[in-house]
């Protein structure tokens, strides 16, 4: 597949003033599962280059809160609900910040770690970080509130899903059609965390 040129999800984020086209893989995963409600609080982790934080704050108005964390930079200064994080989410200084603001109604990641060409060491990488993810997530997150992480398939996929089965009550999986063809990635929506 030529991924060098714009495909119809591409051209369309670059007229709506997104600045990727993962912003449709979450549209389509709010419009079937309705994640995201107006004045939630929503935890953005991996969140360059912005798509998902901008669509959260649209979604939930000026009584919402988005708190986005990535080692790169974004630019959604213009709004003062937004906050962001340049730094490693799992860091000490970092998690401080996340426990100051409390609950959150919502925890994102389309996060994947950077990529060495070695499957073991890439699948080892991506399995690490939706374990601390999902593990975050659970502590964070308010009673009812969702977490949607990305996965890639294959065997881990499996223990994955199994360990947000013990977290949370709900556990579904699902691979909007605005992922590319050839990805392997697909999402975790886990809904009503364990007490």
């Amino acid at each position: 597949m030529n991924r060098s040129k714009p495909d119809h999800y591409t051209i369309r984020a670059i007229k709506e003033g997104y600045p990727a086209r993962s912003v449709y893989k979450l549209e389509e995963i709010d419009q079937k599962f309705k994640v995201i409600k107006k004045g939630a609080k929503i935890l953005d982790i991996g969140a360059a280059p912005g798509s998902w934080s901008l669509y959260s704050l649209k979604k939930t108005g000026n009584e919402g809160f988005v708190l986005g964390i990535d080692f790169k930079d974004i630019k959604l200064k213009q709004f003062p609900n937004f906050k962001f994080i340049q730094d490693d989410a799992f860091s000490e200084s970092t998690l401080e910040e996340i426990n100051k603001i409390g609950e959150f109604d919502l925890v994102l990641s389309d996060a994947a770690p950077a990529t060495t060409g070695n499957r073991t060491v890439d699948t080892a990488r991506s399995e690490e970080l939706v374990e601390q993810v999902i593990d975050l997530a659970a502590k964070i997150i308010a009673g009812q509130g969702y977490l949607i992480v990305k996965i890639f398939q294959g065997q881990n996929a499996k223990k994955m899903i199994d360990l947000a089965k013990e977290k949370f009550e709900i556990v579904k999986t699902f691979k909007p059609q605005a992922c590319r063809k050839d990805s392997f990635e697909t999402y975790i929506i886990a809904n009503k965390k364990k007490q």
